[in-house]
């Protein structure tokens, strides 16, 4: 599915035949694998082409080692798009995939014609206060931390079965290395002085029960890198809204890439 060796990209899990290839970039605790049936089940393959990456030392590329960096999850994206025989495509980048969708732009603005990011991490890195980032940086090793994190981004609202699961997922679909690694990543790189503003249409998508990405804090960040960027507040989501709320998910974010034009 992802690999030839240990560190090349060769294809991805694949969705559709449609005229616009869409990589999406899934968050901290998913995999290519990881976006939730309902919300795959729901996106038209008609109209879009979707390709879903798995960082290096996720889902079919554990054991590949790193670098686990931005930078690197942008390259990869570049060589994925080569390997799928695109020029131009959109992209889609879930929680730390957001901060990676906008170096993608930075590094290749010529090749992306549109972003969409569902609760997106910012370009120019995530602050905590101490206790925060104790939770975060113990999640690694602890699946205990795991659970807190995903019942805290959803509102503390959604059932403990549920949240179990994805803590299973992202144990079983990740190296624990990889995890590690990819919260500094996300958390500490600062790349949007290089982000080049406007540069095309954007879409971003909040939950409104997500405390860790809202919408107080995209239009901070990343509407200030896209000034026209459209922005959904999506209504019974918190962070996970491709299993939360997936049809309404799937439906927005498709109207929005039908939007722009092709080019």
């Amino acid at each position: 599915m992802i690999v030839n060796d240990d560190t090349s990209v060769d294809t991805a899990h694949e969705l559709g035949h449609g005229p616009r290839t869409v990589i999406c970039l899934h968050g901290w605790f998913g995999s290519s694998s990881g976006w939730g049936q309902g919300f795959v089940d729901a996106l038209d393959p008609e109209r879009f082409r979707y390709a879903f990456l798995d960082y290096r030392g996720y889902g079919e590329r554990r054991g590949s080692g790193g670098p686990y960096t931005i930078d690197q999850i942008a390259a990869d994206v570049l060589e994925l798009a080569d390997d799928l025989g695109v020029e131009r495509f959109s992209l889609i980048g879930h929680s730390m995939g957001g901060s990676a969708v906008q170096r993608v732009l930075a590094l290749a603005p010529d090749r992306v014609e549109a972003l969409v990011g569902i609760a997106p991490t910012p370009a120019a890195g995530s602050p905590f206060d101490d206790e925060g980032r104790q939770l975060f940086e113990s999640a690694a090793a602890d699946d205990a931390s795991r659970e807190a994190i995903i019942d805290i981004t959803t509102g503390k609202r959604l059932s403990a079965r549920w949240i179990d699961e994805v803590v299973r997922h992202s144990r079983a679909r990740s190296d624990q290395e990889a995890f590690e690694a990819y919260f500094f990543a996300w958390a500490d790189t600062d790349h949007s002085a290089e982000v080049p503003v406007g540069a095309v249409p954007a879409l971003a998508v909040v939950g409104e029960h997500d405390p860790a990405v809202t919408e107080e804090g995209v239009r901070a960040t990343w509407c200030a890198l896209f000034p026209d960027s459209e922005l959904e507040v999506l209504a019974n989501a918190g962070h996970y809204p491709m299993f939360e709320t997936p049809i309404r998910l799937a439906t927005r974010v498709e109207e929005f890439l039908a939007s722009v034009p092709l080019r």
